[in-house]
């Protein structure tokens, strides 16, 4: 198992989480109003000057399953190169 990271703007919102949801992701756990910056997109941190936040999508998936998950990725950072959209994965195991 894997967990994949979805981060982005939170005026994005609808429209990841409804991509994943299509592509057949029923389980999956939503973090909201994050903060912070990178060196590929504006600074989101909830203040005056950087008023966006950020929510992340954390997705527990078979590792078969990743790179059809990052392919949905790549095709939404290609339609919208300015959301600031970012994907990571961790080995995952359950413990309980």
């Amino acid at each position: 198992m894997k967990m994949l990271i979805v981060v982005y703007a939170d005026y994005f919102d609808v429209s990841i989480t409804n991509a994943f949801k299509q592509a057949g992701c029923k389980s999956y756990m939503k973090l909201h109003d994050a903060t912070g910056e990178d060196e590929l997109s504006e600074a989101r941190l909830g203040t005056q000057g950087a008023s966006d936040k950020l929510k992340s999508l954390f997705i527990p998936v078979p590792d078969e399953e990743i790179p059809r998950l990052l392919e949905i990725v790549r095709g939404l950072k290609a339609k919208y190169p300015t959301v600031g959209l970012r994907a990571f994965t961790f080995p995952l195991e359950e413990s309980v």
